[in-house]
């Protein structure tokens, strides 16, 4: 062979099958990015709905889009978003934010754990939380602190005593107590205020305050029972509407799937709960959250929707995103 033969010739000749590959024309293949999908400089000074539209319309930024328009559009039309959250949210500084989307009617309930608790009250109380436990461990005084578990352990006992939920009794203290200064800062208070429900599921020897001698198991067990048939008949009607969760890894998605399963079991004939979004947020993956939010709770998986991501970065640009489609709040 000559020394002119070109590497395709060359290949050509050592494997003579390669003549029968087929091809296709890239115009007539499906692609999944094109220029009307591709994000754009935002420019300083503009409005934050211009900075939502310079995002790329793919995978996460798409899903973000995707949330806020779901939620917003349960609200429009008169169906709940119940937000499920664990305890972070709160420690990293979500409780303003949301408040106002409680305040603005687009969160209509609240489902979390005991450690909510300990956290909103210790801000509404003292104005700081979250303790090192590492240090505090070494000790032996790790939650020791004498007003978060007695106040919460007997505003508890109260509040189941007079008929109440866990929710609605630490909700009634935060916002009546005249201790509790900050009480404007207290998802519970508020929500207390604003007739909205907010259920809280106890795993017993998970928060702090089940370390103090005030703590009743009674109490504990009967308010958070009745809190978990609340939320049970609160997804009763989630029908078109959202579930969102929020930071919590086993507690509310295993939660959420027992209420759910319930709700279904109860509901009469043509009232299936079954046409609804899930919605989860976290900075890592989670088998409970992926299996029990987002798969398992309906076949459609459309009407799933996973957003990986900070606590404190994610959740406010979802909550910004939800105002500026929701007309008039």
């Amino acid at each position: 062979m000559s020394d002119n033969v070109s590497d395709k010739d060359k290949a050509m000749a050592a494997d003579p099958a390669i003549l029968r590959v087929k091809r296709y024309s890239l115009a007539d293949r499906k692609s999944k990015v094109a220029l009307d999908k591709i994000g754009r400089p935002y420019d300083r000074g503009g409005l934050f709905g211009e900075f939502l539209l310079s995002l790329p319309d793919i995978l996460g930024a798409a899903d973000l889009r995707r949330a806020a328009a779901r939620i917003a559009g349960a609200r429009e039309n008169g169906h709940p978003v119940i937000l499920g959250m664990g305890a972070h949210p709160i420690k990293v500084g979500l409780s303003p934010i949301i408040i106002d989307l409680m305040e603005r009617g687009v969160i209509t309930a609240v489902a979390t754990n005991g450690a909510s608790i300990v956290h909103d009250f210790e801000l509404a109380f003292a104005g700081f939380t979250s303790e090192d436990v590492a240090a505090e461990l070494c000790k032996g005084t790790f939650g020791m602190a004498e007003e978060t578990g007695v106040m919460l352990n007997t505003a508890i006992v109260r509040g189941v005593d007079s008929g109440l939920g866990l929710g609605s009794a630490i909700g009634s203290f935060l916002s009546h107590d005249k201790a509790i200064k900050n009480k404007e800062i207290s998802i519970f208070a508020r929500a207390y205020e604003l007739g909205l429900p907010v259920t809280v599921h106890v795993a017993v020897g998970t928060d702090i305050i089940h370390m103090h001698p005030e703590a009743d198991g009674r109490a504990i067990g009967e308010g958070s029972l009745r809190d978990f048939r609340l939320l049970a008949t609160l997804l009763g009607g989630l029908e078109g509407g959202v579930f969102i969760n929020l930071g919590s890894a086993v507690i509310i998605p295993e939660v959420f799937m027992k209420a759910l399963n319930l709700a279904r079991n109860i509901s009469g004939p043509g009232s299936k709960v079954e046409h609804f979004t899930t919605i989860n947020m976290d900075f890592i993956s989670h088998y409970r959250a992926q299996v029990n939010v987002l798969k398992r709770p309906a076949p459609d998986s459309n009407s799933a929707i996973n957003l990986i991501g900070h606590h404190e970065i994610m959740f406010p640009l979802l909550a910004a995103a939800i105002k500026e489609q929701i007309k008039g709040r």
